[in-house]
């Protein structure tokens, strides 16, 4: 797509900033991937170091339900960005 890819996790301002050089498909999806990004980023540091204010590990701090919701959405994900490298391979 000729986009440099950011040096940090939230990558929705890129894609808000670059949609138009996506297909008309993906630009469809734009808004539920710049949510998903902007959540995934905001949970990261909590799932990977815990809340270390309160001193709460990661894993109290997440259920399987999270993990279910934010595997689900990077499946997503990937089914988009999957077709959209397909298309331009292509």
């Amino acid at each position: 797509m000729g986009i440099e890819p950011p040096k940090w996790h939230d990558v929705g301002p890129v894609l808000r900033r670059e949609q138009g050089k996506f297909p008309a498909w993906f630009q469809e999806h734009i808004d539920e991937l710049i949510s998903i990004s902007r959540s995934l980023r905001k949970k990261r540091e909590l799932a990977m170091y815990g809340d270390e204010e309160s001193g709460v590990p990661p894993e109290e701090l997440y259920t399987r339900v999270d993990a279910e919701y934010a595997l689900s959405n990077a499946r997503k994900v990937l089914k988009l960005v999957e077709k959209l490298m397909g298309e331009v391979r292509s």
